[in-house]
C-alpha cells in the first residue's frame, strides 16, 4: 500500500476532483485551505511521482498530472489499516464507539442498516 503524508494526501485529494490537471490548477484548488507555495506543491507531487500515487505528462513547458490510485481503493486500505490498527480490525467497537458519543446522526444509522441489510441478503442468497 502507498503510504501518503497529510500534505501529500490533500494534493492527491485536489487531483481527484478533476484530472489531469497541472501544478497550477492542483495550487488554485488547495489555495483555499492552505497557503502553500507553487515549490512546495511541486515538491509533494515529485515525492507522489516517486512513490507510485501519481504519473505525469509533459504538454509544452507544464506537468500535467493524473492519480494513479482511485480514490476509492485508497480509502478502503486506510480504513481497512485504521480499523486493524485500532480496533483489532473489527468494525462493531468502532461503530460502538460512536454510538455511545452520540455522534451518529440518523442519516449515519440509516446507511449503517441500509448497508448491513444489502450484506445480508448478498450473503444469505451465497449460502
Amino acid at each position: 500500500m502507498i503510504e501518503l503524508s497529510k500534505a501529500e494526501f490533500e494534493v492527491l485529494d485536489a487531483l481527484w476532483q478533476n484530472y489531469p490537471a497541472s501544478a497550477s490548477q492542483i495550487i488554485e484548488r488547495i489555495s483555499d485551505d492552505n497557503n502553500w507555495h507553487e515549490k512546495t506543491v511541486k515538491t509533494l507531487l515529485s515525492r507522489m511521482m516517486k512513490k507510485g500515487a501519481v504519473e505525469f505528462e509533459k504538454q509544452g513547458r507544464q506537468y500535467i498530472y493524473t492519480p494513479t490510485i482511485k480514490r476509492a481503493d485508497y480509502t478502503l486500505k486506510q480504513s481497512k489499516s485504521f480499523i486493524e490498527r485500532f480496533f483489532s480490525g473489527r468494525i462493531a467497537p468502532l461503530v460502538s464507539g460512536f454510538a455511545k458519543s452520540e455522534a451518529l446522526s440518523q442519516q449515519d444509522i440509516d446507511e449503517l442498516k441500509s448497508v448491513i441489510s444489502e450484506w445480508e441478503n448478498t450473503n444469505n442468497k451465497e449460502r
